[in-house]
């Protein structure tokens, strides 16, 4: 890992600016001995901003940038001149990147929107200037605010892929060389347990000149939700994916068996993972002939669709371009079809006062 570009955790010091001082100032003039106060007010602290970029990929920009201090507020002056504000410090990161206070490990808040900007740390507001103060009783106030002090802390931020499919599977079971296959993507393929030290993404083409982004993600053990083996540090970005394409090898013991582990690593990670469209692939079927497969087909869960495929031979990989598709329009059906329904208002009725009829007598 020491020379790859693919950084997807930082952990930074940041701190915003001071505010400025309000001016005690009192305006004094060739004819105007005794002006009255006219101190300006202090320049707001510049704030540490965060911007979802979506033309980066990865946090290696920052990881050796630990220290990120903003400009302090100009302090305000004579004639209610406000000081400057201090300059915000604007960091750009993916999209996908989630923010934590490094202490308390409160996540603060996400950014997915292109664009999206959101204040990591907030300057200090400057103080207000002695003008601010003057009564009818007291014209000539001496005194005005300090500006606020700045905010400061240690954060994290952690960036979490967002993909259309993610592969989800053990090692060496056939992930990246598929990824290979059905896009332009080029990761690192050996025939030996975790190849993949880091997520790779690429985009699979269509008919229609149609495409949707495949990631290919570092194989998964058993145990992994505890840290066993290099799975923990990438289970977060099967968070942000639509569809899970579960693989495992015809080459298992049981492949049944090593669905239900895959499975049941993501629920003790994060049960809501479960609620996402899942397809199973079994992969490197170019080692099975008919029977073996029909054997395997009818021991596979009923509850999600399945499919052979073999990256060497392309055999299935149509079929499975097609459930992915599939899946993925019905993934959007369901988002837009999850609409508030408001209630119907009744009727307005008009008011007309021929319809009132008030008996004069009573009301005396």
């Amino acid at each position: 890992m020491a020379d790859s570009n693919f950084i997807d955790y930082v952990k930074v010091y940041c701190r915003s600016g001071n505010g400025g001082a309000g001016s005690t100032h009192m305006r004094r003039e060739k004819y105007i001995p005794k002006g009255g106060p006219d101190g300006g007010d202090g320049g707001r602290g510049g704030h540490i901003i965060l911007r979802a970029n979506p033309q980066y990929w990865t946090l290696i920009h920052l990881k050796y940038r630990k220290h990120i201090m903003a400009e302090h507020g100009g302090a305000g002056s004579g004639k209610l001149m406000k000081g400057k504000n201090g300059e915000d410090i604007y960091l750009d990161v993916p999209l996908g990147t989630v923010a934590k206070d490094a202490e308390t490990g409160e996540v603060l808040f996400e950014l997915v929107e292109p664009f999206e900007e959101r204040i990591l740390v907030k300057g200090g507001r400057g103080g207000l200037g002695n003008n601010n103060f003057k009564t009818a009783t007291n014209q000539t106030p001496r005194y005005s605010q300090p500006g606020e002090p700045y905010e400061e802390g240690w954060f994290i931020l952690e960036l979490k892929l967002l993909a259309d499919v993610g592969l989800v599977g053990f090692p060496n079971a056939g992930k990246s060389t598929l990824l290979s296959t059905v896009s332009a993507a080029k990761p690192k393929i050996a025939d030996y347990p975790f190849t993949t030290l880091e997520p790779n993404l690429g985009i699979v083409s269509y008919y229609d000149d149609k495409s949707f982004v495949m990631a290919d993600i570092p194989g998964i053990i058993e145990g992994a939700h505890e840290g066993k083996g290099i799975g923990m540090r990438f289970l977060r970005h099967i968070e942000r994916n639509s569809i899970l394409l579960f693989m495992v090898a015809a080459d298992e013991d049981n492949i049944a068996q090593g669905y239900e582990i895959l499975l049941n690593e993501l629920r003790e990670y994060n049960p809501e993972l479960l609620v996402k469209d899942r397809v199973l692939a079994v992969t490197k079927s170019d080692m099975l002939d008919d029977q073996l497969k029909s054997e395997i087909e009818a021991q596979l869960p009923d509850d999600i669709p399945h499919v052979f495929i073999s990256s060497f031979t392309q055999e299935g990989i149509k079929e499975l371009k097609d459930m992915l598709w599939e899946a993925l329009q019905k993934d959007m059906k369901d988002q837009e079809s999850e609409v508030v329904i408001f209630p119907e208002l009744p009727e307005i009725q008009e008011y007309d006062a021929e319809d009132e009829d008030i008996d004069e007598e009573d009301n005396e």
